[in-house]
């Protein structure tokens, strides 16, 4: 049973028929992959490759915005503002189908059931051998996740969308299919554009870094499925790259509710949602960084479930988990 909604806390019915701010973040959006694919890149390699990472990144948070029924409420409508394949490795179909399991409460951080976690099976550890365990530790710093993490979260993923497609998943084969007409118009622009492939790639790897600095810590093992999720009281420019979504146990409770009203319903009723999450809090995303840069702030084998051969022992389960972006 979930609480009454809070104050401040909107249905999709009370907002308007076209949300301009997002509108607005999309469109900047797009001319910010533009400059950064031509004019920037012209005057300095290394500017435009960042710009466009940035741009990508912003990207991949506007699609969010789409998948949760924004800006319009035709969801074809909403969904052709964010056709292009600008992110390259993940179709929006995917992104939207995985994400919206992941926004079931009860399974997040399961290491099978949410699409999202960050977390493996103990046995699933057990059976690595070291070298992998070795990049896996990394990859649960801030710094690992954001250099290695895109690299691999990338790999893992394709690989689990590989072997779907294999077994054909229909779904998974229609969103592909989608992913490469998608990419039609990148690939125009980019033959036409200052920058070359290569240019594009690495600015797909600041992108894919960039949104590791969100998902680093937005969810935790912990025994309540309420407490699961973080909040982070930033407003500076990290905030705007992610439209808000550092309020993210917001965000869970309210899913409707778009990027730009949920700081306003977060200070409506901020212990609210303090309690709610039991005080995962952060007050920034400097503090995530001076606490988290070079030190992991979980292990990978989810800490609340059982070691192979202990009582409980859930080993076999659903088979290997391999999924840890």
């Amino acid at each position: 049973m979930t609480d009454a909604r809070p104050p401040g806390a909107l249905p999709h019915a009370d907002l308007p028929r076209i949300e301009w701010p997002t509108l607005g973040i999309l469109a900047a959006t797009y001319g910010l992959w533009a400059l950064g694919t031509t004019l920037a890149y012209g005057v300095a390699p290394i500017l435009g490759i960042v710009l466009t990472g940035i741009a990508i990144a912003q990207f991949s948070s506007c699609q969010h915005e789409v998948l949760h029924g924004h800006p319009f409420r035709t969801r074809w409508l909403n969904e052709a503002l964010v056709w292009p394949a600008l992110t390259l490795t993940v179709p929006f179909g995917r992104f939207r189908d995985t994400h919206l399991a992941h926004h079931h409460d009860p399974a997040l951080t399961d290491p099978y059931d949410d699409p999202e976690s960050n977390y493996l099976d103990p046995a699933a550890w057990a059976r690595l051998p070291g070298w992998a365990r070795a990049v896996f530790r990394v990859n649960n710093t801030l710094l690992g996740r954001m250099v290695i993490g895109a690299v691999l979260g990338n790999a893992l993923w394709l690989a689990s969308e590989w072997r779907l497609a294999r077994a054909g998943d229909r779904a998974v084969l229609r969103d592909w299919g989608l992913q490469l007409v998608g990419l039609v118009p990148v690939v125009a622009w980019l033959w036409w554009a200052a920058m070359p492939w290569w240019g594009y790639l690495l600015a797909a790897w600041v992108g894919h870094g960039l949104l590791r600095i969100r998902t680093f810590l937005e969810h935790r093992a912990h025994e309540a499925a309420r407490a699961r999720t973080v909040i982070i009281e930033d407003r500076g420019p990290l905030s705007v790259l992610f439209l808000n979504n550092n309020f993210h146990a917001v965000h869970h409770m309210h899913p409707a509710v778009p990027w730009y009203r949920l700081p306003a319903v977060y200070r409506a009723n901020r212990a609210h949602y303090l309690r709610r999450n039991d005080g995962y809090l952060f007050a920034s995303y400097t503090e995530v960084f001076r606490s988290f840069l070079l030190r992991a702030k979980d292990p990978v084998a989810h800490p609340l479930w059982p070691w192979p051969g202990s009582s409980g022992d859930r080993m076999g389960r659903k088979g290997g988990g391999d999924r840890a972006a």
